[in-house]
């Protein structure tokens, strides 16, 4: 027990003195979940639109004052064959998200915030249509969450540099 202890208690030591601190600290009263409790998502167009936007207000603190900030996305959803059979027969597609965002500071219209998120996945293409239809439907929605979970990591990377709370350095705008 004494030798799992003391790594555990040597590594806690480490990460203190390194300087990272919680992002979300104070909880829904902190500084980050404040501001993002100020985000209003903008209507995103198409069925990929609607699973971000709403994955996106999910994740959104709500309560907050009134919109500060407005979120405005712009999505690339394709889907690629790259699996072929000798009679030309498709056997395995990708499924790719984008999504370009822009945070935008409601008072001044200043732009806050211009990024990309995305993420791809592979789907099998079976005999039955149905069954691929499904499965495209199914990559598209877990490709949704995991576009907004990026989407709001770095809201949330924003909004502790600018609380002032950020251990990470501040990252280039518009990577």
């Amino acid at each position: 027990m004494n030798r799992m202890f003391l790594p555990l208690l040597a590594t806690t030591a480490f990460l203190s003195a390194c300087g990272l601190r919680p992002v979300y600290s104070g909880g829904s009263t902190g500084p980050v979940a404040q501001a993002l409790a100020n985000v209003e998502v903008a209507p995103i167009e198409g069925k990929a639109g609607w699973l971000v936007g709403n994955a996106l207000r999910d994740r959104l603190v709500q309560g907050g004052t009134g919109p500060r900030y407005r979120l405005v996305v712009r999505l690339d959803d394709s889907i690629q064959g790259f699996g072929v059979r000798a009679d030309d027969a498709i056997t395995r597609e990708r499924r790719t998200l984008r999504a370009r965002y822009q945070l935008v500071d409601t008072a001044t219209g200043t732009q806050m915030v211009d990024a990309t998120a995305g993420s791809d996945a592979g789907i099998d293409v079976s005999s039955s249509e149905y069954a691929t239809i499904a499965a495209e439907d199914t990559a598209l929605e877990r490709l949704s969450q995991t576009v907004a979970d990026q989407i709001i990591a770095r809201l949330a990377l924003f909004a502790s540099q600018e609380s002032g709370t950020a251990a990470i350095p501040s990252s280039r705008e518009g990577q």
